[in-house]
């Protein structure tokens, strides 16, 4: 694949997943969202990574899902703020519970995707 044909993949797959990002957003309120958003994609690029170990997935295919599509959809410098803003705000164990639990919604997703995809 040229770098100009990836990064029109790409583009287009952070087009798509940065407008699902914005629809759960809309659908799922506040910090929610954040983890909702980021369980999700991880659980989709556990399954995606899967297929490629496999040799399922054309490598066009995996750059505009994975890097494209999971990459915008994904949000983990919300979970950097809103945890920052947590801390500001005095809210300690608010903030260690929303950053863990979103990082441990993740993994659990990534790994249920592998599992998932097969792997």
């Amino acid at each position: 694949m040229t770098t100009l044909v990836e990064a029109v993949v790409v583009a287009v797959g952070g087009a798509v997943g940065a407008t699902a990002r914005a629809a759960v957003g809309r659908r799922v309120d506040g910090r929610r969202s954040t983890v909702v958003v980021n369980a999700a994609g991880s659980l989709l690029l556990g399954v995606l990574s899967g297929w490629v170990a496999v040799g399922a997935v054309d490598p066009t295919a995996a750059t505009l899902v994975g890097t494209g599509f999971c990459g915008a959809f994904t949000t983990y410098a919300s979970v950097a703020v809103e945890t920052e803003s947590l801390l500001a705000d005095g809210n300690w164990q608010t903030a260690a519970g929303f950053a863990g639990g979103t990082l441990l919604a993740a993994l659990v997703g990534a790994a249920l995707g592998g599992v998932l995809a097969g792997v």
